[in-house]
């Protein structure tokens, strides 16, 4: 049983750095998911293309001074979701929430200098966010902070089948790939619990309703 929860605890931990890197890194980010959260509803279909290749920014890290690099294939969601009962409210809506992803990647890097990172780097990202498989429905760019994001998603059979995220600023670079449907209100359920920390989730939902 102590194993079990070392693992569950270390799961939780990856879970928290995704979505502290997706809503916590910039306010361009926020906004970019609460266009997502009203545009599209979350659906049981999903697409094994949406698996970005981003392993060529592993390089960064040598120069970056904070790297995060979170990897969670459906294998460890799969093996996760065995130890998650769904009779306890709490881990039933963590239960719910990994079941219907594929995997979740994330790689984000801190620099103490501008230009440790160049736009070809970030050119092989967008160069596998071209239709028709995917559609860039936010573009953000900001001048004055020098932040600059954009949201993919992958549609398939008019469901969103995948999540991409690129948030570049002057001295940090952060990538998000979310594979499987992504469900905001399911994740509005964990905030506060399990260490998960508060998103503003439940603001998101009343922007919905407006």
């Amino acid at each position: 049983m102590k194993t079990v929860a070392i693992f569950l605890v270390k799961l939780i931990c990856l879970f928290r750095a995704v979505f502290s890197c997706v809503y916590h890194k910039s306010r361009f980010i926020a906004a970019a998911l609460i266009m997502i959260f009203t545009a599209f509803a979350a659906s049981p279909a999903y697409g094994q293309n949406a698996r970005l290749q981003i392993d060529h920014l592993d390089r960064l890290a040598s120069t970056a001074a904070e790297t995060v690099d979170v990897t969670i294939d459906s294998s460890l969601l799969q093996v996760a979701s065995k130890f998650l009962s769904s009779k306890k409210a709490d881990e039933a809506r963590i239960k719910e929430l990994i079941a219907g992803l594929k995997g979740v990647y994330v790689k984000s890097f801190q620099f103490d200098n501008e230009g440790e990172y160049t736009e070809a780097d970030v050119d092989m990202i967008r160069s596998q966010l071209r239709a028709p498989g995917w559609t860039r429905i936010v573009d953000v760019k900001s001048r004055r902070s020098g932040e600059n994001v954009e949201v993919y998603t992958m549609i398939e059979a008019d469901n969103v089948a995948g999540l991409a995220i690129i948030a570049a600023e002057r001295r940090e670079l952060t990538i998000v790939n979310i594979v499987g449907p992504i469900d905001l209100e399911k994740l509005a359920d964990l905030e506060g619990q399990f260490g998960i920390p508060r998103f503003g989730f439940e603001r998101m939902g009343r922007y919905k309703k407006e």
